[in-house]
C-alpha cells in the first residue's frame, strides 16, 4: 500500500497546472492547521485499511517543499507507525528549484525523505518564464546538483512540446538534464487543459502550440536520447536508469495497487471486506481541515476501467484476468483488431501497449474501454 499526501500551496501558479492549488502567501496558520489534519486523517483512515504493508509515502502537491521539514517529519512518522515500513520505504517529495526550497532539502532529508522529485520543467531561462515558473535555469542547476548529493534518489520532471521548440534543442536539454545527476527523468508534453492560463491564452491566439506532427517528432527524440543514455521508458512518460530507480509510488496507482490519499481534493483507492472504495477528500483546505471527506463504493466495471487505464500506462501492461469486467480477452475482437494493427502485442497473458500504441495511448484506451 501507498500513501498519498497533498499539500496544496504554491508561491504561485503557474499557467499550464490544473491542479488543486492555492496560493501561500498569508495562509501559515492554516498551513500548520492542515499538518495536523493529515495526521488525524492518517489515523482515521488507518481504520479502513487495517494492518498492511507500507512501500511508498509521496507528498505532492502544489509545492510541498514550502512545507516546513519537521510537518514532513510528523507526517511520515504517523505513516510508518500505522503501517508496517516495507525495509526499502520509498520516501518521496515533489519540490520546486528555488534557491529558498533547495535550502530545505537537508531538513527533508533529515524527516526521512529518500527520494526528491525536482520540478525543473526546463533547463531555458525564456521557456521558464514562458511557464510562469518562479525560478532561473542557474537555479534549477544548483538545486539539482544539491539534491543529487542528499538523496539517494533523485528524479526531475520536464515540460516540452512548447510553442516554438525544436526536435534539436529538445534533445541538448535532455542531455544537459542527464548530466545533472538524475536517475529518472519524468519528461511530460505541454497538455492545454481547460480553465487555466494557457488555455485561455490558446483560445485568444496569444499562445500556439505545437501541432501534432511537430509533437510527435519531439516524442520520438524523448525516446532515442533517454534510451541511448540508458533510461528505460517503463511508462509513457517515466524513464529510469534502471529497476531500482523507478517510482515505486507511481507504480502502486498503475498497477492497481491501494494507496491513502491524505490532504484536499487527495484521492484514494482502498480494497475492504466489502470491496473498494475510492476516497476524495474536500478541495479546499478549510474544509479538509474540518474533515469533510466522500467514500463511494467501486463497481467490478470501475475497478477494471481504473486497471486499464493504469495497466496500459506500464511496459509490463496488465493481465486480462483483472479486467475480466470489461470482457477483454486475448481472442475479442477489439483486442485481436488492435494486434493486427500492431498497437498492442500479440501476448495470450496481458494487454500490453506496443511502441506505437504508446504514442496513441488515449485512443487505444478508449477502443478497449468501449468497443469490448
Amino acid at each position: 500500500m501507498g500513501v498519498y499526501v497533498h499539500w496544496p500551496y504554491c508561491a504561485r501558479i503557474c499557467p499550464y497546472c490544473d491542479f488543486n492549488v492555492f496560493r501561500a502567501r498569508g495562509r501559515e496558520a492554516e498551513a500548520q492547521d492542515l499538518a495536523r489534519a493529515i495526521v488525524r486523517d492518517l489515523e482515521h483512515q488507518r481504520t479502513l485499511t487495517g494492518p498492511r504493508e507500507l512501500v511508498s509515502i509521496f507528498f505532492g502537491g502544489g509545492t510541498p517543499s514550502l512545507m516546513a521539514p519537521e510537518w514532513a517529519g510528523e507526517i511520515v512518522e504517523t505513516a510508518k507507525r500505522l503501517w508496517t515500513p516495507a525495509a526499502d520505504l520509498e520516501v518521496s517529495l515533489e519540490a520546486n528549484p528555488t534557491d529558498v526550497e533547495a535550502g530545505r532539502f537537508q531538513g527533508f532529508r533529515d524527516a526521512g525523505v529518500s527520494r526528491l522529485s525536482l520540478g525543473l520543467q526546463s533547463l531555458d531561462d525564456a521557456a521558464l518564464k514562458l511557464l510562469g515558473r518562479n525560478h532561473g535555469a542557474a537555479e534549477g542547476r544548483r538545486a539539482a546538483e544539491t539534491a543529487a548529493r542528499l538523496f539517494p534518489r533523485l528524479s526531475v520532471d520536464l515540460i516540452y512540446a512548447r510553442p516554438g521548440q525544436t526536435p534539436k534543442a529538445w534533445a541538448d536539454e535532455l542531455r544537459a538534464a542527464v548530466a545533472l545527476g538524475a536517475e529518472h527523468i519524468s519528461p511530460y508534453q505541454l497538455t492545454i487543459e481547460a480553465g487555466t492560463a494557457f488555455d485561455r491564452a490558446v483560445r485568444r491566439g496569444l499562445l500556439v502550440p505545437p501541432a501534432e506532427e511537430p509533437a510527435a517528432e519531439l516524442y520520438e527524440t524523448t525516446q532515442a536520447v533517454l534510451e541511448a543514455k540508458g533510461f528505460e521508458a517503463y511508462e509513457v512518460s517515466n524513464h529510469a536508469k534502471g529497476t531500482a530507480a523507478r517510482s515505486r509510488h507511481n507504480l502502486v496507482y498503475w498497477r492497481g495497487h491501494d494507496y491513502v490519499g491524505a490532504g484536499p481534493g487527495a484521492h484514494g483507492r482502498i480494497t475492504t471486506a466489502a470491496g473498494r472504495l475510492a476516497t476524495t477528500a474536500a478541495d479546499r483546505p478549510a474544509d479538509y481541515i474540518a474533515g469533510r471527506s466522500e467514500r463511494e463504493p467501486l463497481t467490478a466495471q470501475d475497478v477494471a476501467e481504473e486497471r486499464l487505464l493504469g495497466g496500459l500506462r506500464v511496459a509490463d501492461g496488465v493481465p486480462f484476468a483483472e479486467v475480466a469486467a470489461l470482457d477483454l480477452r486475448p481472442d475479442s475482437p477489439v483486442v485481436r483488431r488492435l494486434v493486427e494493427l500492431e498497437l498492442l502485442a500479440d501476448d495470450p497473458d496481458r494487454l500490453r501497449a506496443t511502441a506505437a500504441g504508446r504514442r496513441v495511448l488515449d485512443s487505444l484506451t478508449t477502443a478497449l474501454a468501449t468497443e469490448a
